[in-house]
């Protein structure tokens, strides 16, 4: 239990870290037959045009495993974060025993966001980190230009995240704000007030959402322009074969679709990093805090 000490997603693991590395280990065997896919495709398409089914057959063997593997690992850990999620909720309870109503319930439900990035956006995380280092690798051996050219994009892409990390804090921050509101406005105010609530409430999240759209869109741009040069490369290849290109290609748009994991999860981090330092706050913080909500 989390008894004096800070509630952040470290503490949150520690609730129950035998299972939860386990649900960890799962996700990477996973991931390993996941980045495998792509490449056997190509095996498999070269060993058909020359009447070798043994590649065929050795490609239907991974996808068998992983579909076994990923639905065991979903039945396992959904209960192993719904047990997390209960004691989570009792510990903040706790802690919030003399805040109003209306702060309970916000950061009640803003808690359980810690447990949803475990259970779902980590994963994710984890997914993207062995692919994009299992795709550098794997274009590498085609030709270092082409494992080069996705490395540059990756780093560009982190570049623009950084840039707008505190603005995402920030209106992270403001958008908790109003849902910490949200019961006390419900609660007894007259319905101008509940309508000014609301109008406060989209603006926060049109801000929040035009942010990611510039970020994503700026991040789109490096991506694609990576996977068009890549392509221009393999004409620089030595004697590609079709299965070669067909790695070759999918690589580098596969390469797109885990490098955009990265800015989301950092995106959720800094989501998260807020609504930890609300959950850590003294009771005399959250007093003063509410009080001038009030005012």
């Amino acid at each position: 239990m989390l008894i004096n000490q800070p509630i952040t997603l470290r503490s949150v693991i520690r609730l129950n870290p035998v299972r939860v590395i386990f649900t960890w280990l799962m996700v990477l065997v996973e991931n390993v037959f996941m980045i495998l896919i792509p490449l056997f495709i190509g095996f498999a398409i070269d060993g058909v045009l020359k009447q070798n089914m043994q590649p065929l057959l050795v490609f239907a063997v991974i996808l068998l495993m992983l579909v076994v593997i990923g639905v065991g690992r979903r039945f396992y850990d959904t209960r192993v974060y719904g047990d997390i999620r209960v004691t989570l909720a009792n510990v903040v309870e706790r802690n919030l025993r003399d805040a109003s109503v209306s702060v309970k319930d916000a950061r009640l439900s803003m808690s359980r966001e810690l447990v949803d990035f475990l259970e779902e956006d980590l994963p994710s995380l984890i997914t993207a980190t062995v692919q994009l280092v299992a795709t550098v690798i794997i274009l590498a051996t085609f030709h270092i230009k082409l494992a080069l050219c996705v490395l540059a994009a990756g780093f560009g892409m982190l570049l623009i995240y950084a840039f707008f990390h505190q603005s995402f804090t920030r209106l992270n921050g403001a958008l908790n704000d109003q849902l910490e509101e949200q019961v006390r406005v419900l609660s007894g105010h007259a319905f101008a007030a509940i309508r000014t609530h609301f109008e406060q409430l989209k603006r926060c999240e049109i801000k929040l959402s035009d942010t990611e759209a510039l970020v994503f869109g700026l991040i789109f741009i490096i991506l694609f322009a990576a996977v068009l040069t890549n392509l221009w490369m393999v004409g620089s290849l030595h004697d590609p074969t079709v299965g070669k290109v067909f790695s070759i290609v999918t690589y580098s748009l596969e390469f797109v679709e885990t490098a955009v994991m990265l800015p989301i999860t950092l995106q959720t981090l800094s989501r998260l990093t807020e609504i930890s330092q609300r959950l850590n706050q003294s009771p005399a913080h959250q007093v003063a805090e509410e009080n001038s909500y009030e005012n």
